[in-house]
């Protein structure tokens, strides 16, 4: 008799509660960046202005997701493939697609870029070609869209041979394409006073790699692993350990990227720029997004982490998750923004 296969029910009320965060953060950044208009310069109009941003989220949003799904099959083992293959066989084909939309928001990425380089123009074949040519965030764009296309055809893979494709390589290509887009922000502006793209590159690339495995690792346990309560109390211990580094990692980084950025700029302080800059501001919104996840964080991993290990059944941890989640998500979307913010 066959035994009959275990139905995975994707909580994907997390995935649009992360992504409608991540837009509302990028939204308000943009707005709180709004640049005075210049007479005789033209502006880039309202749709470049906030689009940009917001199909920059939908981009961190699908690669971090990828990430997380990536990491799924360390976080729930391997010995026990009976219980855990449902779970993973979801994981790969939800990895399918979110790692063509991470290929496809980059390319989007690239039009809208041209589109705010030259405003008022229509972008063109023609520009998008001399925005990759010219700008480092346009060939960084490309190297991510490759990379993110690179994953597909393995995440396709997947599919058909399971876990013989290792999850090491899903992991190592989908951190990797994370890393080419941060460096053309801020850091790449400052690095040469550091000792040569030195200190701000190791630390925006650390701060990101933190930021993507403690999001996609809590989005993927949380849409995937939270209804199952036996694969919860596996995957959560390891996911806590995990984001405990990337905790540590991404409120590190992202202290150095801020006061590095501050005290390399003209004419303004640390202190004085942090409260009276545009930049400062959304610096501050992060600070309280950290804080707030380092709180829930501890909730989760010593109030109610020993009941999940136990195997008890707590309705009101998915809200825990759902709050985690959309903090994240803020975090993000005002993080896109910030990249791009000039320090005035």
């Amino acid at each position: 008799m066959t035994t009959p296969r275990t139905i995975t029910r994707p909580n994907l009320g997390l995935v649009v509660g992360l992504t409608l965060a991540a837009l509302a953060g990028a939204l308000i950044g943009t707005s709180l960046t709004g640049d005075v208009p210049v007479p005789g310069v033209t502006e880039p109009g309202v749709l470049v202005r906030f689009g940009l941003p917001v199909v920059r989220v939908l981009l961190d949003v699908s690669s971090l997701v990828t990430v997380g799904l990536s990491l799924l099959p360390m976080l729930l083992g391997f010995d026990r493939p009976k219980q855990t293959e449902p779970v993973l066989d979801t994981a790969r084909r939800a990895a399918v697609i979110s790692s063509a939309a991470w290929a496809v928001t980059a390319l989007l990425s690239l039009v809208f870029a041209a589109a705010d380089l030259r405003p008022g123009e229509f972008p063109t074949v023609g520009t998008i070609v001399e925005y990759i040519s010219s700008i480092g965030a346009g060939q960084a764009l490309v190297i991510s869209a490759v990379i993110a296309l690179v994953y597909l055809g393995f995440a396709v893979l997947a599919l058909r041979h399971g876990e013989k494709v290792p999850a090491e390589l899903r992991i190592v290509l989908s951190v990797f394409g994370l890393l080419p887009i941060p460096v053309t922000g801020h850091a790449s502006n400052f690095g040469l006073a550091w000792g040569g793209h030195g200190l701000t590159m190791v630390s925006m690339e650390l701060h990101v790699m933190g930021a993507a495995g403690w999001t996609g690792g809590l989005l993927a346990v949380g849409v995937l692993v939270l209804a199952n309560r036996s694969l919860l109390a596996r995957a959560l211990p390891k996911f806590s350990r995990l984001a405990t580094i990337c905790l540590i990692a991404v409120g590190v980084t992202g202290l150095v990227n801020a006061v590095i950025t501050l005290a390399e700029t003209p004419g303004v302080s640390v202190w004085t720029g942090l409260f009276v800059t545009h930049y400062g501001w959304i610096v501050i919104g992060k600070i309280l997004c950290f804080a707030a996840l380092g709180l829930l964080g501890a909730n989760i991993r010593f109030r109610l982490m020993p009941l999940v290990v136990q195997h008890q059944r707590m309705p009101a941890l998915v809200g825990w998750f759902t709050f985690e989640i959309a903090v994240m998500g803020l975090a993000y979307g005002l993080a896109v923004v910030l990249t791009r913010a000039p320090v005035v």
